[in-house]
């Protein structure tokens, strides 16, 4: 039967950018605004993240050259391509690998209204969207002019169809961000919302962490992906990259 998933997928999130940066740094000061001049698609990798980037790239190196990925879809967000960039400086990459396949389904998720706002300013400045968060729940809450989680999770239904139909036996590796890994998950994994929020709760997606899927045959069927490690990142500690758990600019709302 004919093998309709890659071999091998793995989902990371991108290295710390300077949008976690502002984000701590809002925090400290008991700010309502994060202070960050780019569009979000626009802003790009901290230091510290270019050399997570680097070290995860050094981790793919050292794996036989048949067993790198061999594909590339990423997210068109600047930090994740530049992410991408420091994994394939690194030699992380196969060398058969075309060009990276840019994705707009894999963006971050949209947050409208709400964008470079921290908890305590959306509770200052529009109190009725942390009421109705409060009411919806995280799953189902879409700020004004952003994006719920479903509406992530519908986008990403499309690009699945597409990895199933284009790379089927490739080693895929998927660069995108925080609340794309975790709808990955509900999605592969066929989770529940109770699930897949519990799995969130328990802490966030790490900068250039990796969550690996491996396929296995099955009779009777085209055969499934099978989760092999999930926010994995003893790859960059042992670099001796800092290992950072940043939270999106909105941890709350997303």
């Amino acid at each position: 039967m004919l093998q309709r998933w890659p071999s091998r997928i793995w989902i990371v999130r991108h290295g710390e950018s300077a949008g976690n940066v502002a984000r701590d740094a809002a925090l400290e000061a008991g700010s309502e605004r994060i202070d960050i001049a780019e569009r979000d698609v626009d802003v790009p990798l901290s230091d510290r993240g270019r050399r997570q980037a680097e070290a995860l790239g050094r981790w793919f190196s050292e794996m036989p050259e048949a067993e790198r990925p061999n594909v590339v879809l990423t997210s068109p967000y600047r930090r994740a391509q530049q992410t991408v960039a420091g994994i394939r400086g690194a030699g992380g990459v196969a060398a058969d690998a075309p060009e990276d396949y840019v994705d707009e389904r894999l963006r971050e998720k949209e947050l409208g209204l709400l964008d470079r706002l921290t908890r305590s300013g959306i509770e200052a400045l529009h109190p009725e969207q942390a009421d109705l968060r409060a009411r919806l729940g995280k799953f189902y809450y879409r700020p004004t002019c952003g994006e719920s989680w479903c509406d992530v999770i519908l986008r990403l239904r499309s690009a699945m169809d597409t990895v199933s139909l284009h790379h089927g036996e490739k080693r895929v590796l998927i660069v995108a961000h925080q609340v794309v890994v975790l709808c990955l998950r509900y999605l592969i994994e066929n989770l529940s919302e109770s699930e897949i929020l519990s799995i969130d709760a328990e802490g966030d997606v790490l900068n250039c962490s990796v969550t690996e899927y491996a396929f296995r045959a099955e009779a009777g069927s085209t055969g499934h992906l099978h989760l092999a490690r999930y926010n994995f990142v003893a790859l960059v500690q042992r670099a001796g990259a800092p290992v950072t758990a940043e939270p999106s600019l909105m941890e709350d709302v997303r």
